[in-house]
């Protein structure tokens, strides 16, 4: 009986807990410490942000507080409305962030390219009230916009946060929530969602990404590894001649053709994104496209096994594959460091590697010993044959 209530008071405890701490995290039961209510509010889908609102569709006057949490030392944070499209681009923000002096200071900046500063300007509406608090890891912007809709009370919004150098702005991060913190807010009816069109962010870029990651990882990071595993060690089982010649060849075809899909995406993401440059990715697919190109055209020059400079062919067909093969892996964890997904798609793809790794290694001990041993059975027999030819005993 004891064991049974410090059980159930224990569960008691945990569930009370864990409510308090989702509770927490929703805007609806936050109360500022300032005594001010506004009418609506909405939890923002990424960078642990709150969006609290009142709007006038009279008037075309927005009140507003936008709370970002769990800030560590160091960042800015800003709230955009985008009159113009769904991105960054044409963006008109406030901006906030801790000075070294202690002070906050806060202030309007509208964004017209990807190589902001976040220098100070007006926006292309009112903006009235401004003010930005700084507490127990949590930034606060309060302003008052003017923003007279004609469409219903929709408005694009954005919002970021980033490093400082002492008292400047840094570049934000280009990459996981950084590039989902857009979305679209009905002012009147309190909806809110991902953008999927327009200008230069939102789900649909989102998407592509993902896809451009899946192609790639798939292609480059898995079949061609496996691949070359096909070629390398079921050539030394006579009875696979010549299956494995085809199984290499259909797995790398396949991997170049998924590959090339992949690698084009990329492409088009990168024309998308002007301004946002990913280099040392962007230089190794387009090394591994043009590796991969050379490889498969080179089949069409490869000489016959007899031929005398067939042993060069296989040198040059063996450095570039097993080139690409280390290129491509580096580069999908380095997209991975790009793309930011959640934690078990890194760990998969790592799982993957390694249990590939594990494949090869235990096939190469055992191609070494059949061919060690397929070597041994050869001299045996050509040097049994000779001592037969002299006319004596193979038993001396």
């Amino acid at each position: 009986m004891g064991k049974s209530s410090n059980l159930l008071l224990c569960l008691s405890v945990l569930i009370f807990i864990i409510t308090k701490s989702a509770l927490a995290q929703k805007c609806s039961n936050y109360k500022f410490s300032t005594n001010r209510l506004f009418e609506s509010c909405n939890d923002l889908s990424v960078l642990d942000s709150f969006l609290h609102y009142t709007y006038d569709s009279s008037s075309g006057n927005l009140q507003i507080a936008y709370r970002h949490t769990k800030l560590t030392s160091g960042k800015w944070v800003a709230w955009a409305v985008n009159p113009t499209s769904t991105g960054m681009v044409g963006a008109q923000a406030i901006v906030a962030y801790p000075q070294s002096d202690g002070s906050v200071r806060a202030y309007t900046s509208p964004i017209s390219s990807y190589q902001t500063n976040l220098q100070e300007a007006e926006l292309s509406f009112n903006v009235s009230e401004l003010s930005a608090t700084y507490q127990n890891n949590e930034m606060v912007i309060y302003a008052t916009l003017n923003l007279p809709l004609a469409n219903g009370g929709i408005i694009n919004t954005v919002w970021q946060d980033g490093s400082l150098s002492g008292n400047n702005p840094l570049p934000h991060p280009t990459s996981g929530n950084n590039v989902r913190s857009v979305s679209t807010l009905n002012l009147v009816s309190g909806a809110s969602g991902s953008t999927s069109t327009g200008g230069g962010g939102g789900a649909s870029k989102l998407r592509k990404r993902n896809i451009h990651g899946i192609l790639n990882g798939v292609s480059w990071g898995i079949m061609m590894p496996l691949g070359v595993i096909i070629a390398r060690y079921l050539k030394v089982s006579k009875s696979a001649d010549p299956a494995w010649f085809y199984l290499h060849v259909f797995c790398q075809s396949s991997a170049y053709i998924i590959g090339v899909a992949g690698w084009a995406t990329g492409l088009k993401l990168g024309s998308e994104s002007a301004g946002i440059q990913f280099t040392f990715h962007r230089a190794v697919g387009i090394a591994l496209f043009c590796l991969a190109t050379i490889q498969v055209f080179a089949m069409f020059l490869r000489p016959k096994p007899e031929h005398k400079y067939r042993v060069y062919w296989n040198i040059y067909h063996h450095t570039v594959g097993y080139t690409v093969i280390i290129l491509a892996v580096v580069n999908v964890f380095k997209g991975l460091d790009i793309l930011n997904p959640e934690k078990q798609w890194r760990n998969a793809y790592t799982a993957i590697i390694v249990v590939l790794g594990i494949v090869a290694a235990v096939l190469e001990a055992f191609t070494w010993y059949v061919v060690i041993k397929r070597g041994k059975a050869e001299e045996s027999a050509k040097t049994g044959h000779r001592v037969g030819n002299d006319g004596r005993s193979l038993y001396v």
